[in-house]
């Protein structure tokens, strides 16, 4: 027998191919889904991820700056000490050349003359005092420019004083305080 199919086989095949496509369409629509969930899961997984580690470096850059800051502390209270040294050692290296200096004031002083103030800025010594007469002033300022120790007296100002003496003179005069390589070894 023949085999005749009389049943509405292309409607029937429109619908198979029809279901066909929904089940594909469906498929694909739920391999979507789940590709969009998915992927969503895993940016949020990183998100997450990404947020943690910044979180961590935002704690230790905090402890690394708190050590920073306690380094830069400690070179500064580091740096105040060398400064505080240096000063120390400056003052110390300085000793001898004020008791130098105080000894050739007092070595080169002649009688008649005595000194009222004295003052100091780096290597100038300026001097104050009262002399009987202006020819002791003049034998000061000889004196101090024979000592090894002292160089280049000048004489600022002299008037006369009357309430010391007759003939007595107050004086200002600056010397400059020699502090070369030869004289340190020098002995007074």
């Amino acid at each position: 027998m023949s085999n005749i199919n009389l049943l509405p086989w292309r409607e029937l095949r429109r619908q198979q191919r029809k279901q066909q496509f929904l089940v594909a369409l469906g498929v694909t629509v739920l391999g979507g889904a789940l590709s969009i969930f998915s992927w969503d899961l895993a940016v949020n997984y990183l998100i997450d991820r990404q947020q943690d580690r910044n979180h961590y470096l935002r704690e230790h850059i905090a402890l690394l700056d708190e050590e920073v800051s306690a380094i830069r502390e400690l070179q500064q209270r580091r740096n105040q000490l060398v400064e505080r040294m240096q000063v120390i050692q400056a003052l110390q290296g300085n000793r001898p050349i004020v008791v130098r200096l105080l000894d050739q004031l007092v070595r080169t002083l002649p009688d008649g003359v005595f000194y009222t103030a004295l003052n100091t800025k780096d290597n100038v010594v300026a001097l104050q005092g009262v002399a009987e007469s202006n020819n002791h002033v003049s034998s000061l300022m000889r004196r101090l420019d024979a000592s090894q120790w002292l160089d280049d007296p000048k004489l600022d100002a002299v008037q006369s004083a009357p309430e010391y003496g007759d003939q007595a003179a107050t004086f200002k005069l600056s010397v400059t305080l020699v502090q070369g390589n030869d004289i340190e070894g020098a002995s007074l």
